[in-house]
């Protein structure tokens, strides 16, 4: 039976048959198959509806999506540069923050590149960054930023490990938590090279001015305040997770209608629509796939598939290994949502076998995607990228890849050293 399964996911999958149709059909077989009342997907969508977690996914979906359509990237890029611009490769280290941030409330890379990709690479080339370096910077910083608050594949991976009941309990608080040093590691990194790789450039600075910051504080002055809702509502204690994003998404969109007033409210309804598609697409997918996972679990597919894995794989490093290969070689041909909700339920069993924290587990994971996406041939920003700038995809190739060997070093020492995911628990 799982061969026919398998069989019928990669025959619909080829034919364009969307993603939730696929696993509804092959779990819904797979019940039938060993008499499992249909009813259960009723079950997994009742048991979705209450998980705590859930609540937070649509209103900083509808946060990010607020933001992508609002002028923000460009009061955002104004703030940065005029605070970090005198230094030394200033620009380049500003669009690093500068993409991380936007990916940490847009959720999506791609977003990233089209929203800040006509501020970014043209201001790169003008203060003098070779235009070969400047794609490669702007193409990889698109997808920082998944591994910090309030990003929605963090929200996401919470959600479908806490369904599955492993033993191991852990708060959406903690996993917003894990993720912070390993995202600084990353930004750092890239930093670093990003000044040792143009130490003989001629660069332009930009001289700080109090005028121009006292400018672009007020410019800004608004939008200022959202990570101060994540740092003191959710690290602080003070509100749950629900409430940081019922309060967030309620401020921005005061902020951007009724005060920058850049969205009126026809754009808004098309704002809501846009975002609540997003969501709805992936919590019709999340719920078969909750389904799904239990038809697996009763079919005993993941020890099975343990058992086969420990029986070629002796250690937890050589695993870890393994796994880094297949999520990288996963991020490169699915987006991220439908390998969380495909791949997340399969690995979870096994890597807790391995002794590998389900916490530490997630961070590995999103820094591979992040990865994933400008990996070639078919990484999704590459081809982003190139029709953004209007580069062929080859050129796109070579810019990235010193971007992606110095995060492949962040993402083994991520994984390697579980303390940088794991330092709030000691």
């Amino acid at each position: 039976m799982i061969i026919i399964l398998a069989i019928l996911i990669v025959a619909m999958g080829f034919i364009g048959v969307p993603l939730f149709a696929v696993i509804l059909a092959a779990t819904m077989l797979g019940f039938y198959s060993t008499e499992i009342d249909l009813s259960i997907f009723a079950a997994e969508l009742y048991r979705l509806a209450e998980t705590p977690m859930l609540l937070a996914l649509p209103l900083f979906a509808f946060v990010g999506y607020i933001l992508s359509e609002s002028n923000t990237s460009e009061r955002l890029l104004r703030l940065t540069r005029v605070f970090f611009g005198w230094m030394p490769t200033g620009l380049a280290i500003v669009s690093l923050v500068i993409c991380a941030v936007f990916t940490a409330f847009t959720g999506a890379s791609g977003i990233t590149i089209v929203a800040l990709g006509a501020l970014l690479l043209p201001a790169l080339i003008k203060d003098g960054y070779q235009e070969k370096f400047s794609l490669g910077l702007v193409t990889t910083s698109g997808s920082l930023g998944l591994l910090l608050p309030p990003s929605i594949p963090l929200i996401l991976y919470g959600i479908i490990v806490q369904q599955m009941n492993l033993g191991q309990k852990f708060t959406l608080l903690e996993l917003f938590m894990a993720g912070l040093l390993p995202a600084i590691l990353m930004i750092v990194m890239l930093a670093l090279w990003a000044s040792w790789s143009t130490r003989n450039t001629v660069l332009e600075k930009t001289p700080f001015s109090l005028a121009e910051a006292i400018a672009a504080v007020k410019d800004a002055a608004w939008e200022l305040p959202l990570p101060l809702f994540i740092g003191f509502g959710i690290f602080g204690g003070y509100l749950a997770i629900s409430e940081v994003a019922a309060v967030t998404a309620l401020y921005i969109m005061l902020v951007e209608v009724f005060i920058y007033k850049e969205i009126n409210l026809q754009g808004l309804v098309k704002v809501i629509i846009k975002a609540m598609k997003m969501v709805g697409g992936i919590l019709l997918i999340l719920g078969v796939s909750l389904a799904f996972t239990n038809y697996l679990v009763d079919a005993q597919i993941p020890m099975h598939l343990f058992e086969w894995i420990k029986s070629n794989v002796d250690s937890k490093l050589t695993f870890l290994i393994l796994l880094n290969i297949f999520l990288l070689m996963l991020g490169a041909i699915l987006d991220i949502f439908s390998a969380l909700i495909i791949v997340v339920p399969l690995i979870v069993p096994i890597a807790l076998n391995y002794g590998v924290h389900p916490i530490h587990l997630g961070v590995i994971f999103l820094a591979n995607m992040q990865i994933g996406y400008f990996t070639p041939p078919v990484g999704m920003n590459l081809f982003i990228a190139s029709y953004r700038f209007n580069k062929p995809i080859t050129e796109l190739y070579q810019a990235t890849i010193p971007f992606m060997l110095i995060l492949l070093l962040a993402v083994g020492i991520i994984t390697y050293v579980p303390w940088l995911s794991l330092w709030f628990m000691e």
